[in-house]
């Protein structure tokens, strides 16, 4: 259950509220939704940067995809947005893959990944434990002195 004392709300005045509650209240065409600032500058800001670089918000991504399935009527240039954000996703991606392949290139033993958001860690994840796993493999493997039999753990 969802609780909590919210408003009271004027007609015709901003006010910020939950995003659930936002949705809701522009699904019942009771309000209209003002996309955040950062929407447009996002790109840009990221592109600038051979690292990643903070983020608005940390759920970037969903609130993009919410706002713009929801209220795109609300927020001009949305396909420009969509746009946008994506490019954003796709930058940062292709950062994160950069750094992977320098962290196994370069036979690193742990790597500091600032600024990533939940969802782009989750995204990659799997495929960073096992080259991790990999990794690891090869290195016990190819130890000097050891016998020449593999062990997989």
């Amino acid at each position: 259950v969802l609780q909590g004392d919210l408003g009271p709300f004027n007609p015709g005045l901003p006010v910020e509220v939950p995003v659930w509650l936002a949705i809701n209240l522009k699904q019942r065409q009771k309000c209209r939704l003002i996309p955040p600032e950062w929407m447009d500058e996002i790109r840009d800001q990221e592109r600038k940067e051979d690292t990643f670089t903070p983020m608005p918000s940390p759920y970037y991504m969903e609130l993009t995809k919410l706002l713009l399935n929801y209220a795109s009527d609300n927020i001009p240039r949305a396909d420009e947005i969509r746009t946008l954000v994506k490019d954003t996703w796709d930058t940062r991606m292709a950062k994160l893959r950069l750094s992977a392949d320098s962290f196994v290139r370069q036979q690193e033993a742990h790597a500091k990944l600032d600024n990533l958001t939940l969802m782009e860690i989750n995204t990659t994840g799997t495929f960073l434990t096992q080259a991790l796993d990999h990794m690891y493999k090869l290195r016990t493997n190819l130890q000097p002195g050891e016998s020449s039999h593999s062990q997989d753990f």
